[in-house]
């Protein structure tokens, strides 16, 4: 940790509640990995070693209004933005009350209107777009909000981020966009992958603000997110982060990564950090983690459960949520 929560004029509290959000994305990862090993959910895409940067974004938002455009790995986002464990427990058996597709898409394609979470689409960095026209509509309208649209640094290479971010400098949105820079784009490393030695100083081609954050550390992703949102201008923000995980169950990272670099990465873990920085301050007892981490347990059983029985779409209900229903147009 390099930032005290008291220099982002965070109480004790919100401290703790970050600290708890990163942790229940961790519990919820780790739980959907036990699903996929032992063969009851078919695809895990996963969010550890990306929590600080995740939670410490979101927490900068104003979630009662404003829009997000995550990407798939964004699990803690939308914990934070009012998904539930239930819904994302649904989404990964593919059950029909899955909030995000009624169990039509993958896994982690997240999309829940009633907390303002975009459709994502299975084409990597379309949400850059997506959150640039939202943008667009919000100001034609006349609404307060900014929309807050994250991707990896690998999707930073594609076209869709570039035509994105200039039609955001263009018309000077709301938009931060969030890249985790995680370091690998599946297997590719980020100097094979990027040209620039950043990906945030590509915001100067575009007209707006660009930084460089310490993706480990809640607190200063808090204020690099917080201080964007309060200019009123677009930003685009590149978080600095490791994962912990294969790039997906499906890919072993063993075959492109050293046992060493592997090792490295998990001393950088920023959920341990951070746990280490609010026991120093006095904040986290043994005794409030051993309820975190019970209150949590059981809220994910719970919904493991619910979700492991909940029933499948029907036939009939194939084509739902993909024709408009009700009233003749």
């Amino acid at each position: 940790m390099t930032v005290s929560h008291k220099e982002a004029n965070l109480t004790d509290q919100q401290a703790l509640d970050i600290y708890f959000s990163m942790l229940r994305a961790r519990r919820v990862d780790e739980r959907l990995w036990l699903l996929n090993r032992s063969g009851k959910i078919p695809f895990v895409i996963s969010c550890q070693g990306q929590e600080a940067a995740q939670i410490g974004a979101a927490y900068a938002l104003d979630l009662t209004k404003d829009y997000l455009a995550p990407y798939y790995r964004d699990l803690g986002v939308v914990l934070e933005a009012g998904m539930t464990i239930q819904d994302v427990m649904l989404n990964a058996f593919a059950k029909a009350e899955d909030p995000n597709s009624g169990g039509r898409q993958m896994q982690a394609h997240w999309g829940q209107r009633k907390n303002r979470i975009l459709s994502g689409s299975s084409p990597v960095t379309t949400q850059v777009v997506h959150a640039a026209g939202v943008a667009l509509a919000g100001r034609m309208k006349r609404d307060d909000f900014y929309t807050f649209v994250s991707l990896g640094e690998g999707s930073s290479n594609q076209g869709d981020f570039h035509e994105g971010l200039n039609f955001i400098g263009v018309h000077q949105l709301p938009v931060i966009t969030f890249v985790e820079n995680n370091q690998y784009a599946i297997s590719t490393p980020y100097d094979r992958q990027v040209a620039s030695a950043t990906v945030a100083q590509r915001a100067t081609s575009y007209n707006m603000p660009g930084e460089v954050v310490d993706g480990t550390d809640p607190i200063a992703t808090y204020i690099a997110v917080k201080k964007a949102r309060e200019s009123g201008r677009p930003a685009l923000i590149e978080a600095l982060c490791q994962r912990l995980t294969p790039h997906s169950s499906d890919d072993d990272h063993r075959i492109y990564r050293t046992t060493e670099e592997l090792e490295d990465d998990k001393q950088k873990d920023g959920l341990h950090h951070y746990e280490q920085y609010l026991v120093e301050q006095g904040l986290l007892t043994e005794e409030l983690k051993a309820e975190m981490e019970a209150t949590l347990k059981r809220e994910i059983n719970e919904a493991t459960t619910y979700a492991e029985q909940a029933p499948y779409g029907s036939v009939e209900d194939n084509l739902r949520y993909v024709y408009a229903e009700g009233e003749k147009l």
